[in-house]
């Protein structure tokens, strides 16, 4: 019972302590969604049909249910996404790696919003629906997970910028690693859970969706 008060005390106070940085990071990649959104817009007719023609062939081998190995997508998912938080965490170390963070954060964003927005300008409400159950389910783990991964790794590099420049820590930087690392490894088991929806569950969702528009 103590060990669970102490947990939430500790996550209170860490969400407390790095608020203005979620804040700022939440803000960023809502501006990457909205930015991907209106991408879609700026498409001129061709590139758009081209787009279409391809979302169309996937959309139809989904319907046919030809689609890739759950397997292989689920590893392909699972690398993906731990590649790219590891990257993050590793430029979380090198200090100067601070902007690149931000990019990364910013980019996923972009991804997001020109996937659903590209499918709702070109489908519609049945585009809505497929983002919903192809894109929605996996990033409401994928999206969280990326924010603390983004803020813990910028607090990081602040901290080691103010060890290096100012002088100034009030915890030994190998505690401050270690619990950086837990952090990684916490992360990759949400991920993997990530993942299997993404590679297990959406695709039986899509061909539900694509098979109902269809009729």
């Amino acid at each position: 019972m103590r060990k669970q008060q102490s947990f939430k005390t500790a996550i209170t106070s860490h969400f407390r302590e790095h608020s203005s940085i979620y804040l700022f990071i939440s803000v960023l990649f809502l501006m990457g969604v909205i930015f991907g959104a209106i991408v879609v817009n700026s498409l001129n007719f061709s590139q758009k049909q081209d787009l279409y023609y391809y979302l169309s062939r996937f959309f139809g081998e989904v319907s046919e249910g030809k689609y890739a190995n759950s397997a292989d997508m689920f590893k392909q998912s699972y690398f993906h996404n731990l590649k790219y938080v590891g990257l993050m965490w590793i430029l979380g170390i090198s200090i100067i790696g601070l902007p690149v963070i931000l990019i990364l954060l910013f980019l996923k964003g972009v991804v997001v919003g020109f996937t659903v927005g590209f499918l709702v300008n070109q489908m519609e409400w049945s585009g809505f629906l497929l983002s919903f159950v192809s894109v929605l389910p996996q990033n409401l783990l994928i999206i969280p997970t990326f924010i603390v991964v983004g803020t813990v790794a910028v607090s990081f590099s602040l901290k080691m910028i103010r060890q290096q420049f100012m002088k100034r820590m009030n915890e030994p930087i190998l505690h401050l690693l270690t619990r950086y690392s837990i952090l990684m490894a916490v992360v990759s088991v949400i991920l993997l859970v990530a993942s299997a929806v993404e590679a297990f569950a959406s695709p039986v969702l899509m061909k539900g969706i694509i098979d109902s528009v269809s009729k």
